[in-house]
């Protein structure tokens, strides 16, 4: 099964639209659509993993940290830190990559740092 993603509040929409544009068949959820804005960040990992997904963020100052915490206590389907900087072409490339080349199991419990 491929994995699953859940955007948090703070990830750029044109990388989730263009995303979706790219690869209609991935499975990508806005904030919005998953219910996490405006709540912490340990209750937005709790949500994405009784979702089954993948959280997607551009947090590299907090999210790191909540997810190491979270993962003591329960499983998660992982994380994914997408730099700023990154140019949106250029993530949209990466994410695509990762969800075609890899299974939803390969992320458990796992951090990634794009680009890579």
């Amino acid at each position: 099964m491929r994995p699953r993603f859940q955007a948090d509040a703070d990830f750029n929409e044109k990388i989730v639209a263009g995303l979706r544009r790219r690869e209609p068949a991935i499975d990508f959820r806005r904030a919005r659509e998953g219910g996490v804005i405006g709540i912490p960040d340990p209750e937005v990992l709790a949500r994405a993993a009784s979702d089954g997904r993948v959280l997607v963020s551009h947090d590299r100052q907090t999210m790191p940290a909540h997810f190491r915490r979270f993962v003591r206590r329960r499983a998660s389907p992982g994380l994914i830190i997408v730099s700023q900087e990154l140019d949106v072409g250029r993530a949209i490339e990466e994410l695509t990559l990762l969800w075609a080349a890899s299974e939803a199991a390969e992320w458990e419990n796992a951090v990634v740092f794009l680009p890579l």
